[in-house]
């Protein structure tokens, strides 16, 4: 019964990590995104200053870039939690396959020695089988 719990605490952490992996990844592509875009707009806003631009159109291009700075500073803040959440769900799903691993662990010597004890009542039984055969022949013999 404890091996099954922990299995299933076990195989809960599993799923945990799975979701957690892929939070991470969905965060580190997001910032990539973003970072990409604002490249992309800071390179078009370069372009645009090359064949002159309007100090209204500059405004709106340093207003909009950042707000691209704000929501990529967001992104990191969210893929940092996003990593030590995984950091943590991996020590969780470390601990839970340990004890799991123990019980199994102790499981096995419980039926080792188990498997000994029923050896050495067989090899009694057979012994005392034996020796009261050996008797019976004595007995026979001597009469």
């Amino acid at each position: 019964m404890l091996i099954e719990l922990a299995q299933n605490k076990t195989d809960e952490a599993t799923r945990r990590l799975g979701q957690l992996q892929r939070a991470k990844l969905s965060a580190a592509e997001k910032l990539d995104m973003l970072v990409q875009y604002r490249q992309e707009y800071y390179d078009q806003l370069q372009s645009q200053m090359q064949n002159g631009l309007s100090s209204s159109r500059w405004r709106n291009f340093q207003h909009f870039i950042g707000t691209l700075d704000g929501a990529i500073e967001q992104q990191r803040a969210i893929a940092a939690q996003a990593d030590t959440r995984l950091a943590r769900g991996r020590s969780d799903w470390q601990d839970h396959k340990r004890r799991l691993n123990s019980f199994d662990t102790l499981a096995e010597r419980v039926k080792l020695q188990q498997a000994q004890i029923v050896n050495k009542r067989e090899q009694r039984a057979s012994d005392e089988h034996a020796a009261r055969q050996f008797r019976l022949r004595m007995i026979a013999a001597a009469e």
